[in-house]
């Protein structure tokens, strides 16, 4: 057993609490719609062939927002064949996915699917096919309140009121081959600049997200974001980051070191943008929008075979099963995105249900929690108030991939209102215990009200169709506050909340 000690100080604020930071992405992609959110066949199906069962696990989830359609899938996508009677919409070809596309749920069911789960609407527009023109249709069809031609169509098709959608992403990932029409920094940056300026002229009040890099391993990572600014800093308020991590190899301790990556991802991002807004001697502050982040083993997809060159309806694609040490890692990730709370404002994690996701759905049948569903819904519930950036001390280990890594990793939050605060910490160590001592005096609470833990001794344990409880939240071993110290016990490869009054 090794000791860590951590100090928090009210002074050490990072930024308010913003309820977007718990954020989510629905794409068309694989199950994540049909099957997932949408299955009319569905015991607990409403009109709108919404899985009740689904909506109820992701408001237990804690989603704020939801970045949609896509992702790779909207750099193809036609908005108009979305929307209007069902049985006049037309099926298409999706070739990111390599899918056929029903078009049975399409924006204006989407946003009262979203009221059902109190998420608000990130919208994605389409600037791999398309451009300026489709998105301002789209904008008047989804914000116009009526009396133009696209909001009295919206009004026909049974929306009256207009969606009000204030955050819009200019396109997704134009940086990647992979994507349909990706195009040079500066070919896009010169298309999202006028896009942006043409939207904002319809609607000053938008609140704009421009592409940047899919990932810090991408060649242009860097100047990406640079040439992209320089075209659009003016006329956008957020930058996108992507990021996934898995574990290759057996190389766990690096695995679990994945926020030391995305942790250079954010800085990097932060100091090119400030680096563009100097250069330009603007006034305002880009924010970054980590609107995809996640676990996922895409080197397996990527061998495995599962597109192929049939055409299918939903077929199951990137259905990652995840284990504890997954959890592990994801509970780290946002304490990183809290830590950067002052620049990171924003984010998605990629995706809700069954594609690389916290929820899972069998047809016709169970909807049940992956083991990273629990780090993601503690800390949205528990996170109010200020975050607070602890002063760590604790030892190091050494990773193939990072170097040196902490043991310890932690971030807090302090709602002055009530008087309440909550600490979120991981134990990386694969094979000791840690008792972390946490100085809250200057905090003033005095008694732990709540203290949960995600461990096992099988640190590849997870849940599955066949045993949808194997994983999951449990007391913490020890979590005693005396004299304005918390003692903490943490197992190995361990993720835990506290909670504090």
């Amino acid at each position: 057993m090794t000791e860590s000690r951590i100090a928090l100080a009210r002074s050490n604020r990072v930024a308010t609490v913003d309820r977007r930071l718990f954020g989510s992405f629905v794409e068309h992609l694989g199950r994540c719609v049909y099957d997932g959110i949408y299955e009319p066949g569905h015991p607990t199906a409403n009109e709108d062939g919404f899985r009740l069962d689904v909506v109820d696990l992701v408001r237990e989830l804690g989603t704020t927002t939801v970045r949609y359609p896509g992702g790779n899938f909207v750099s193809g996508f036609r908005w108009e064949d979305s929307v209007g009677p069902r049985d006049r919409r037309p099926v298409r070809r999706d070739l990111a996915w390599h899918s056929l596309e029903s078009n049975q749920v399409g924006l204006d069911e989407f946003a009262r699917w979203l009221k059902l789960t109190g998420s608000e609407l990130m919208l994605a527009v389409n600037l791999g096919t398309r451009g300026i023109q489709e998105a301002l249709d789209l904008l008047e069809y989804a914000n116009h309140p009526s009396g133009t031609a696209l909001s009295d169509q919206r009004v026909a098709n049974g929306t009256p009121k207009p969606h009000d959608i204030r955050m819009w992403c200019l396109g997704n990932e134009m940086d990647g081959p992979w994507q349909t029409g990706y195009m040079t920094a500066d070919d896009y940056g010169k298309l999202a600049a006028r896009t942006a300026a043409a939207m904002k002229t319809a609607d000053k009040d938008l609140q704009l997200v421009v592409c940047g890099s899919s990932g810090s391993g991408m060649p242009t990572f860097g100047e990406w974001e640079r040439v992209v600014l320089e075209h659009s800093y003016e006329h956008v308020d957020y930058i996108s980051a992507h990021a996934y991590y898995q574990e290759r190899g057996g190389d766990l301790g690096s695995f679990l070191a994945s926020s030391v990556d995305m942790q250079y991802f954010i800085d990097t991002v932060v100091s090119t943008a400030d680096h563009v807004g100097n250069r330009l001697k603007s006034r305002k502050r880009i924010q970054v929008s980590f609107d995809e982040w996640n676990i996922w083993y895409l080197d397996e997809h990527k061998e495995s075979g599962e597109v192929g060159d049939e055409w299918r309806y939903a077929p199951r694609l990137l259905e990652d099963v995840y284990s504890v040490a997954d959890a592990v890692v994801l509970g780290n990730l946002l304490i990183t995105l809290l830590k950067n709370h002052d620049r990171v404002t924003s984010a998605s994690l990629a995706q809700l249900v069954n594609a690389i996701a916290p929820i899972m759905t069998e047809p016709g049948g169970d909807a049940w929690r992956q083991s990273t569903f629990f780090p993601f819904s503690v800390t949205s519930r528990l996170a109010a108030g200020e975050v607070l950036r602890p002063t760590i001390a604790t030892g190091t280990y050494e990773t193939a991939v990072y170097g040196e890594a902490d043991l310890v990793d932690a971030v807090a939050t302090f709602d002055e209102a009530t008087g309440s605060a909550a600490l979120f910490v991981v134990n990386r160590s694969t094979t000791e215990t840690q008792t972390v001592r946490v100085d809250v005096r200057d905090l003033g609470v005095d008694r732990v009200r709540e203290a949960l833990s995600l461990w096992d001794d099988d640190v590849y344990a997870k849940n599955t169709l066949q045993d949808q409880t194997r994983v999951g939240l449990r007391a913490t071993p020890e979590a005693s506050l005396a004299d304005g110290e918390l003692t903490l016990s943490l197992p190995p490869v361990s993720w835990t909340a506290v909670s504090l009054a």
